[in-house]
Formats: structure tokens, C-alpha cells, sequence
């Protein structure tokens, strides 16, 4: 058994020093950003007037990710050269400080939609920077050919709180209320940024260019990079109604409960888990065609959702959509981090970040209107096959280069 754990890819990024000190802190965050997969939008519910719903979950959803676009640009002369550690730091602190006073205006009685997707948007500024910093440090750390298995495991890590968080959500919600469960949140951020601290001794900011476009003229100048930022944004946007459909969907077309919700949100996480799992045994793979199958098989996994199957049936494909998502982003990250030089690495994942950060709220923007017009479950179909075509076309594109 020793012998079989020591062969694993994955031994090299658990025993590693550095990074062993840094994955308990992000199995912390991760639960807590589980648990507020449920509690942000159903808060939004609850604040929101009943014609506006769709449009309230898509505005708090967009929120909690979308000004990280803007942070990625505004702040990169302060944060360039800065190590992976701090970044990821940093985000956390505003994470933490952002969401916590989410939880203390709602206690005290203050908490209105404004404020709630103000707050929400603050906590975001510094994301692009903080997901640029996870991957960075991995670079830092670990050579090229431990850098997939790495990426597999921060995956993983997000995949197993997406199985543990929203059920605990769905509990504490009808235990206490939605406020509740984002203080959780601000609490697991602020352990992040203490792990940060103690097991990444800080170090001098390293040279990197002034401008902080460099990344974008990068990408600019490699058309495989504009190749796979070109499918990642539009697998992302095309998922991002998803996060308004799905809680209308269950609140009004199965007449059903947050549980029932996290239950979803479970499944998915769970066949996520073993895909992620999966994920660092793909290196030998021919990465372009996989992150493609990836795109085809996974429009295909959530049709029956969108047809209207029985729950059972649809909690199932959901599972599976999980499992065949969750290698994307392993692969994917991979192939930037083959195709980047060294030194243009950081700048380059900083600038990836900044534009895949405003796929899912710009999709999640759309489905409010969506949803409106069309209804949640047909939204679900929608973008079921919308996927499908989007794999198709990447596709035809490769087979022609």
C-alpha cells in the first residue's frame, strides 16, 4: 500500500513541504465557499421581491465574482512581481473581511439588496489576483511534470466541499438562515490567509514588467492560448446561467427546498470528486483532444436535466456531468502552463484569470432574461445544447490547423 501511495502522482504535491502546510487551509476554504454555493443565492431569494427573483440571483451570483475582472487590471502595478502566496493571501484577507460584514449587517438588522451586493462585490476585487496565486505557487514549487497532478488537486480539494458544503448549507439555513452560513465563509477565508502566513515564508518581489497588459500581449501572440482562453470563456459562459436557473428550478418548477438544492449541488460535487481524481492520471493524454471531449461529453450529461427528467434520473446525469467537468480545468491550466515560458508564467495566469473571471457572471447575467422568457428547466436545455455545439465547432477548428 505504501509502495502503491508513493507511485501516485499526486505524492509528490501532498509530501512536498511547502504545499502539504497549505492544503489544509484550502480544504477549510474550500467547505466554506461549498457551503455559500447555497447560501448567496438563496440569501438573494429571501431579500429580493417576488417579480425580480431570477434577476436579484443573477445580479448576487455576478456580484460575487464579475469586479474580480476589474481588480485583475486596476491593481496589477501594486501586485506584480508579488509570490503566489501572497496573492492568494491577500485575496483571502478581503474575502474574509468582506463577507463577515455581509453577516454582521444582516444581524444587525441592516442588510438590504444594495448593501448585500456591494458587500459581495468588494469580497471579489482581488479573485483573478487569488487564482492566479494558487497556480503560481504551484509553478513555484513544483517542476513541470508534477504541475498537472498539482492542478488536480486543488480540483479535488473544491470538489469534495462542493459534496460536504451544500448539504451543511441546506442545514443550516433551515436551522438558522443564509447569513449565517456566509459568516462560516468569512471564518474559513480568514483561516486561508493565516495558513498562507505560517507555511509560505514571504519573499522579495521579483522583477516582472510594469505594464500590466504584459500577460494579455502573451496570450495575444500565441494563437494556442487564444485557442483554449477562446473555448474555456465561452465552457464557462455557457454554464453560468446554470447558478439562476437551478434554484428556480427547484424552488418553483419541483415546489422544493434548499436540501433539495444541496442535493444537486452534492451529486454534482461527488461525481466531480472522482473526476478530478482522475484527472492527475491524464498527463500522458493528448491534452487537446480531452479538454474538447471534455466540452462535447459534458453538454451531452446535462440534456436530461433539461428535458425534464425524473429527479432521480436528473440528480444522476448531474453526477456525471460533475465527473466529466471536473479535469477541465487540470487539463486546460496544464496546457498553459506547457505552452508558457517560465518567466511569462505568473503574468500570464494572472491575465487568464482576469477574463475567465467574467464568463460565468456575464452567462449568469444572461440567464436572469432567460429564465424570464423562457423558464428555468428550458434555460437548463438551452445551454445543454448551445455546449454540445460549442465542443463541435472546437472541434472542426482543431481538425483543420
Amino acid at each position: 500500500m505504501s509502495i502503491g501511495v508513493r507511485s501516485s502522482p499526486y505524492w509528490p504535491v501532498v509530501s512536498h513541504p511547502q504545499l502539504g502546510r497549505v492544503l489544509p487551509g484550502l480544504v477549510v476554504s474550500a467547505l466554506g465557499d461549498g457551503m455559500s454555493l447555497v447560501a448567496v443565492t438563496w440569501l438573494a431569494l429571501q431579500l429580493a421581491p417576488d417579480t425580480h427573483r431570477g434577476t436579484w440571483v443573477a445580479v448576487a451570483v455576478a456580484a460575487y465574482s464579475l469586479p474580480s475582472a476589474a481588480g485583475g487590471v486596476l491593481f496589477g502595478r501594486f501586485l506584480r512581481g508579488r509570490g503566489g502566496a501572497q496573492l492568494a493571501g491577500w485575496n483571502a484577507i478581503l474575502r474574509a473581511t468582506a463577507l463577515g460584514a455581509i453577516a454582521v449587517t444582516y444581524a444587525l438588522g441592516g442588510l438590504n439588496l444594495g448593501v448585500y451586493v456591494t458587500l459581495l462585490a468588494a469580497s471579489s476585487l482581488l479573485a483573478a489576483w487569488g487564482s492566479a496565486g494558487h497556480y503560481t505557487l504551484i509553478a513555484e514549487l513544483l517542476p513541470p511534470v508534477h504541475h498537472l497532478p498539482a492542478n488536480a488537486v486543488m480540483t479535488t480539494i473544491a470538489n469534495f466541499a462542493t459534496i460536504v458544503g451544500p448539504p451543511l448549507a441546506g442545514f443550516l439555513i433551515g436551522w438558522t438562515n443564509p447569513a449565517t452560513v456566509i459568516a462560516v465563509d468569512a471564518a474559513s477565508f480568514a483561516v486561508l490567509a493565516l495558513t498562507y502566513r505560517l507555511a509560505v515564508p514571504p519573499g522579495d518581489p521579483v522583477e516582472a514588467p510594469a505594464s500590466s497588459t504584459a500577460g494579455f500581449g502573451a496570450i495575444r501572440a500565441n494563437r494556442t492560448l487564444v485557442g483554449l482562453l477562446a473555448l474555456s470563456f465561452a465552457f464557462f459562459f455557457l454554464f453560468g446561467p446554470f447558478y439562476v436557473a437551478m434554484p428556480i428550478h427547484v424552488a418553483e418548477d419541483l415546489h422544493a427546498s434548499a436540501t433539495v438544492l444541496g442535493v444537486f449541488y452534492t451529486a454534482f460535487g461527488a461525481g466531480a470528486l472522482l473526476g478530478g481524481l482522475v484527472a492527475g492520471y491524464l498527463s500522458r493524454w493528448s491534452l487537446w483532444p480531452t479538454t474538447i471531449g471534455i466540452v462535447l461529453a459534458f453538454g451531452t450529461a446535462m440534456l436530461p436535466l433539461g428535458l425534464g427528467a425524473p429527479t432521480v434520473l436528473a440528480v444522476s446525469s448531474f453526477a456525471l456531468a460533475g465527473a466529466i467537468w471536473a479535469p477541465y480545468m487540470s487539463t486546460s491550466m496544464a496546457l498553459f502552463q506547457r505552452t508558457t515560458p517560465a518567466a511569462e508564467l505568473p503574468r500570464v495566469l494572472a491575465a487568464n484569470g482576469s477574463i475567465l473571471v467574467l464568463a460565468v457572471p456575464l452567462g449568469t447575467i444572461l440567464g436572469g432574461p432567460l429564465v424570464a422568457g423562457f423558464g428555468a428547466r428550458e434555460t437548463l436545455l438551452l445551454c445543454a445544447v448551445a455546449t454540445i455545439a460549442l465542443g463541435v465547432l472546437a472541434a472542426l477548428v482543431v481538425a483543420r490547423r
